[in-house]
């Protein structure tokens, strides 16, 4: 399989990375700057700016799929604003380029909590993470109306840590899949783990997934 990944030096892009190597995908790991992807087989750095669709489309050209881990950085000024517009640049990118199948990893704001409450309005959600995860929600909204693609948004679990691939979790939708200590958390390894699953297995299309342990 082939297959680009944007945001490849983040956090989440880094294991996802890291995971579809030992797969043996072909990747194309795409990057504000490709100098910070680590070399590995299979693994082909790409310099690319998300705002711009044309150049982003050409780079994504004649692949599989495209798995978008996108963030325009939690310190950005604007950033409400880039993450909807990036995450808007890059689906329509994608279309551009012929490529039908996109995943595009979230936040966990946009889960349901009791009475139909999303996560990220309820009075204990940190305000140093609100507006990042009240962009992730409202893109979650605008991508549901795409027909075109064969989309997957993906919400990780409330915890997202560092830590080592388990392959053992458990998979949900709207809400946050909890242990029986009440707890909702994933490390990012068995993240890249359930996403490239995902990719394969084609459970979620044209829907959301999270997970849990």
């Amino acid at each position: 399989m082939k297959i680009a990944i944007i945001g490849a030096t983040g956090f989440v892009g880094t294991a996802l990375v890291a995971e579809a190597v030992t797969r043996g995908y072909e990747i194309t790991a795409i990057a504000r700057d490709s100098g910070k992807i680590e070399k590995a087989a299979g693994v082909t750095p790409v310099s690319a700016d998300v705002y711009n669709v044309d150049a982003l489309a050409s780079a994504l050209s004649g692949h599989d799929a495209v798995v978008s881990s996108f963030n325009p950085g939690w310190a950005d000024p604007d950033l409400y604003n880039n993450f909807l517009k990036g995450s808007k640049d890059i689906q329509e990118a994608v279309k551009k380029a012929g490529v039908k199948r996109f995943l595009s990893v979230g936040g966990a704001g946009s889960l349901f909590i009791a009475d139909g409450v999303q996560l990220v309005d309820t009075p204990e959600f940190p305000a140093d993470w609100k507006t990042g995860a009240t962009a992730a929600r409202d893109y979650l909204t605008y991508l549901r109306d795409e027909n075109e693609l064969d989309w997957t948004f993906i919400s990780p679990a409330i915890n997202l840590h560092p830590g080592a691939k388990t392959g053992n979790f458990r998979l949900g939708t709207e809400n946050p899949v909890f242990d029986e200590n009440e707890k909702n958390e994933i490390t990012v390894a068995d993240l890249a783990v359930a996403i490239l699953n995902e990719l394969e297995n084609n459970q979620f299309v044209k829907t959301r997934f999270t997970l849990g342990y």
